[in-house]
């Protein structure tokens, strides 16, 4: 998938990732989705959330944050 197309998720409120496993998950944890992104795709954390945060805005048509 191109990053420009890419959102990331929680499975919420199930399967936490580690290391919360065994707790209840929560949206919060879309952070350890994304550096896990990033990990795969050796690039910088926040360059993952940089652009999933626009592809989000996008899709939803959100306003931009600062706007």
């Amino acid at each position: 998938v191109p990053l420009n197309q890419l959102l990331v998720e929680t499975d919420c409120p199930f399967l936490a990732p580690v290391p919360h496993r065994g707790q209840r998950n929560e949206p919060a944890h879309v952070v350890h989705v994304a550096r896990k992104v990033a990990e795969l795709r050796q690039l910088p954390l926040d360059q993952i959330a940089a652009q999933t945060t626009r592809n989000a805005q996008h899709l939803f048509r959100l306003p931009s944050i600062g706007t």
